[in-house]
């Protein structure tokens, strides 16, 4: 049976993970609590799980490459663009501690009552969770020290390059609807830097800078 600490000596002796708040934060967060109940036997079997409104909960090891990729530490400000059900934002939150703050977003309304609902349960105050199309940013409050894009996205939106402090970090799986790469880049002169770490696939981005080929799709 996979368990937490399964994943914890995979991720360890992979060298995926080398931050230990990374760690403390995985171990602190239930993954159940934002899981259907005839989900729960999966919840640490290392693979992305259904949610709602055709959302997923993102595979533990993607989740810990983008969040070891981000360099987070504690007193940060970050925001995140694609709330889901609320779990990458409950580890966030845990990273950068009461010092800190996150801002996550989400532009579909049952994905925000999930998100508040969830880490309310866990007791959470430093996140700010907003219904909105996250690709704008949110000004209020910017500037912020490491941003992450949990949905596919044709290209990395400008308003969050421009609302990341100088030298900070951007993570965003960008490419088109079959498949992405996740990019890390780091802002240098108003511009960013990038690296690429590897081919993924995620759910894709709805809104102003999401793709143009969804916006006549209902669910």
């Amino acid at each position: 049976m996979s368990t937490k600490e399964n994943l914890i000596h995979f991720w360890k002796e992979k060298n995926i993970v080398n931050n230990p708040l990374l760690i403390d934060a995985f171990r602190s967060v239930p993954r159940e609590i934002f899981i259907a109940p005839n989900l729960y036997h999966l919840a640490y079997v290392d693979k992305p799980l259904p949610t709602i409104r055709n959302q997923s909960i993102s595979q533990p090891t993607t989740i810990m490459i983008m969040l070891e990729a981000l360099e987070i530490e504690m007193g940060h400000n970050v925001f995140e663009l694609g709330a889901g059900v609320g779990y990458q934002a409950a580890l966030l939150s845990k990273v950068v501690g009461s010092e800190g703050k996150c801002t996550t977003t989400d532009i579909i309304p049952e994905l925000i009552h999930a998100t508040n609902k969830n880490l309310t349960t866990l007791g959470i105050t430093n996140t700010d969770i907003i219904e909105m199309d996250g690709g704008e940013g949110h000004n209020e409050n910017a500037p912020y020290d490491r941003i992450i894009i949990t949905a596919a996205c044709p290209v990395i939106p400008q308003p969050l390059i421009d609302q990341l402090k100088e030298g900070g970090i951007l993570i965003a799986p960008v490419g088109n609807l079959r498949g992405q790469t996740i990019v890390k880049g780091i802002k240098e002169n108003g511009r960013l830097e990038l690296d690429y770490l590897g081919q993924f696939a995620f759910v894709p981005l709805r809104g102003k800078y999401g793709f143009k080929e969804l916006e006549n799709i209902h669910e």
